[in-house]
């Protein structure tokens, strides 16, 4: 027993890894638990491995990276880092951003569908121009559509600055975004049914506001 080297009272070939090692060493200490001189034999293989493996390591024989503290052998090449994870959306973005539930998404949906259909339905001349008291209507569903906004984004972040901020926005680039481009939209739907620029600018707004408050946080 004593000319075997090392690797030979624990059982293990010269070429094995450390965790091999270690594995061997455990099971070996577990099945002789109550052999007192077989286990000292045991660690002294043990330490003996260890040490000539550190030896091994400080002339440069071995090479294995710095987190390990004992060398191994057989040495595995890193895992090739996926390129796709490095590319990741700006932190801004990722910040405003948000993953919405279908409710979160349906809920302020139907309130816009509705204001949407009340803002496209209501009664207009024949010549594309409201009747009276019409755009009151319009102003009106607006204000309900700003006060909807506003709900769903304090319920979702409960930061009510934040958002009266992100609605008053969306209701101003709504507005504008869609009084610019009214006329080239509005006229060439004539044809097919009645619109005013007013109830284009207010559809318009209507679907930033849900868009907001679905995919913003």
């Amino acid at each position: 027993m004593s000319d075997q080297n090392p690797y030979e009272k624990l059982g293990v070939p010269e070429d094995a890894s450390f965790d091999e090692i270690q594995d061997v060493r455990n099971r070996l200490l577990e099945q002789y638990s109550g052999d007192v001189k077989r286990l000292e034999v045991i660690e002294a293989a043990y330490d003996a491995i260890l040490m000539e493996r550190l030896r091994m390591r400080q002339e440069g024989k071995i090479k294995v990276p710095e987190r390990i503290r004992f060398p191994e052998v057989r040495l595995q090449a890193p895992p090739k880092e996926n390129s796709n994870l490095r590319k990741q959306s700006p932190v801004w973005l990722q910040r405003v951003l948000d993953k919405p539930t279908p409710i979160e998404v349906l809920l302020p949906g139907a309130w816009y569908l509705g204001l949407s259909a009340i803002s496209l339905f209501y009664p207009m001349r024949s010549d594309g121009i409201l009747q009276s008291g019409n755009d009151q209507v319009l102003q009106l569903s607006l204000i309900v559509g700003v006060g909807i906004s506003i709900y769903f984004l304090y319920r979702k972040e409960g930061k009510f600055g934040r958002a009266v901020l992100f609605t008053l926005i969306g209701l101003i680039i709504g507005l504008l975004a869609a009084g610019l481009i009214a006329g080239w939209v509005v006229t060439p739907m004539r044809e097919f049914i009645t619109l005013s620029p007013n109830q284009f600018s207010t559809v318009v707004t209507f679907i930033l506001l849900w868009v907001i408050n679905s995919f913003l946080r």
